[in-house]
């Protein structure tokens, strides 16, 4: 009989977790997939409708509602938030670390 682990609560990167490459770009990705999927969600559009919206075809939309951001960049994902008629804002300032960290403050 298989061993049963409990499942855990992670804190962090769960990319770099699973030792994936750039885990800090793949976590931003996948924050700024999450809110174009809850504006496509909460405006009700289709996947055709969004797709006009973004520019892109209904696939690709397809993918990006599946949280498949990996064939976007982070630059690719924030233009279509604009299109989105959302206001996208970068802060640089100095890391309290050796290494800064990247994330999405949604207001």
């Amino acid at each position: 009989m298989a061993k049963r682990t409990k499942p855990q609560i992670g804190r962090g990167n769960v990319f770099a977790a699973l030792g994936l490459p750039n885990p800090g770009q793949e976590l931003l990705k996948a924050q700024l997939t999450l809110q174009i999927y809850k504006i496509i969600k909460d405006r009700k559009l289709t996947q055709a409708q969004a797709g006009e919206v973004l520019g892109i075809k209904q696939p690709h939309v397809s993918a990006l509602m599946r949280n498949r951001a990996g064939t976007f960049s982070v630059g690719r994902l924030m233009a279509f938030l604009t299109a989105l008629g959302q206001d996208v804002r970068i802060t640089v300032k100095p890391a309290k670390k050796r290494q800064g960290e990247m994330e999405v403050v949604m207001g």
